[in-house]
């Protein structure tokens, strides 16, 4: 005899569990889509002369990492055994793509660039 699912007394608690279970996961999911989720964190520091960010990248080589700069956001991208990583940080200030400087130590990256202060006057006729 097959048993029914409406004589089970612990199915609603279970449908409940899950359903929190889910609850959690998608939350956790929806940090993990936008970026690199719990597990990262990414800092942006500016000064007068340079941007600087300081990112945690746990489970990553420095091999497995790809930087993106367009003066306005860094894109930091990488794929380990153990996840992907791929988040884009809109930056502080403009900055000079081309003078970015990284490190990569013990699964901490620190990426700095000069600030790009030009700006193009008009003027008023």
């Amino acid at each position: 005899m097959d048993r029914d699912d409406r004589d089970d007394p612990f199915g609603d608690f279970f449908e409940e569990i899950e359903r929190m279970m889910n609850e959690m996961a998608g939350s956790q999911r929806g940090a993990d889509d936008a970026g690199f989720g719990s597990e990262t964190h990414v800092d942006a520091y500016a000064t007068e002369e340079s941007v600087r960010l300081v990112a945690d990248l746990p489970a990553v080589s420095k091999e497995q990492l790809s930087l993106q700069c367009d003066g306005e956001a860094l894109t930091i991208s990488a794929a380990s055994d153990r996840r992907e990583y791929d988040e884009t940080v809109e930056l502080p200030a403009t900055v000079d793509e081309r003078s970015g400087e990284a490190t990569f130590n013990n699964g901490v990256l620190e990426v700095e660039f000069e600030r790009d202060d030009d700006s193009a006057s008009i003027d008023v006729v």
